[in-house]
């Protein structure tokens, strides 16, 4: 988007709450197109995950487009003695009071991906929330935490390294990056399937012209070479020209708030 705007793009890794305080900074930044929020599928738990936010995402974000698509892995530390899925569960089962599972913080995807493995396996882990991925990885890499479910974007390059041990993808097909990786499917969670969605929204009151610049430059992004390539290499699935507009990313939002609120409200968990 860089190129095709002339305009250095800088990012700005907002961490903490699940992501809803990088999300209410962007709602309250000046709406000339200068700041734009890349969110992913937690802008739609959070409402029913937090009693109160500081912004509301149908009405104070103009969305721009859909950005990626992208399967979350089951990872461990590398020393955890469980080698494949079912290893752990027995692990688990045995462990349960000790076991530690991490998560980006409420609301986050490793957090909602962490809720639907437990709720699937019927087990309940020590949940530890860090202030984003990275701190959680980091603690995941040097054996201080046991477990997570996160993102093949955060995973991809950490499993070829060897520093962690993954014991499966949540996607209903291999991943193409990693197909030596089995799915959590075919290891017995039968229609356990989690993605993490990215979109990207702008302040709301950005004018309409600005939001189509905007728009096409997301469009010309997702369509390229590099980009696809890029996803490709991380597992991720980009965006189709459909799928990346205003319109599009505005009606996926509204059908993952009521999708999200029904599966958090039937989990039992109690909002922040």
């Amino acid at each position: 988007m860089s190129g095709l705007l002339k305009q250095q793009m800088i990012v700005d890794n907002v961490n903490g709450a699940g992501g809803t305080i990088g999300t209410a900074r962007a709602a309250k930044a000046p709406p000339d197109g200068y700041t734009l929020l890349l969110m992913h599928v937690g802008i739609a738990t959070a409402p029913a995950l937090y009693r109160k936010l500081p912004y509301d995402a149908i009405t104070d974000l103009e969305p721009i487009g859909r950005v990626a698509d992208v399967p979350m892995t089951l990872v461990a530390r590398k020393t955890l003695p469980p080698q494949n899925l079912q290893e752990f569960l027995s692990y688990a089962k045995a462990n349960k009071d000790k076991l530690t599972f991490a998560t980006a913080g409420v609301g986050s995807s490793s957090h909602l991906c962490g809720m639907l493995f437990m709720r699937k396996i019927d087990m309940a882990f020590n949940v530890v929330p860090y202030k984003g991925n990275g701190p959680a990885m980091n603690d995941l890499v040097s054996g201080q935490i046991d477990v997570t479910c996160d993102q093949t974007t955060n995973t991809t390059e950490q499993i070829r390294g060897g520093t962690i041990k993954a014991y499966g993808v949540t996607s209903k097909s291999r991943l193409s990056a990693m197909p030596e990786l089995a799915t959590l499917d075919e290891q017995g969670l039968s229609g356990f399937e989690v993605f993490a969605w990215y979109g990207l929204w702008a302040p709301k009151g950005t004018p309409k012209p600005i939001l189509d610049t905007l728009d096409h430059a997301l469009q010309v992004a997702v369509a390229s070479p590099g980009f696809k390539a890029r996803m490709a290499d991380l597992s991720s699935v980009p965006a189709t020209a459909a799928g990346a507009t205003p319109e599009a990313l505005r009606t996926h939002l509204k059908s993952e708030l009521e999708l999200w609120a029904t599966v958090i409200k039937q989990a039992g968990v109690v909002p922040e």
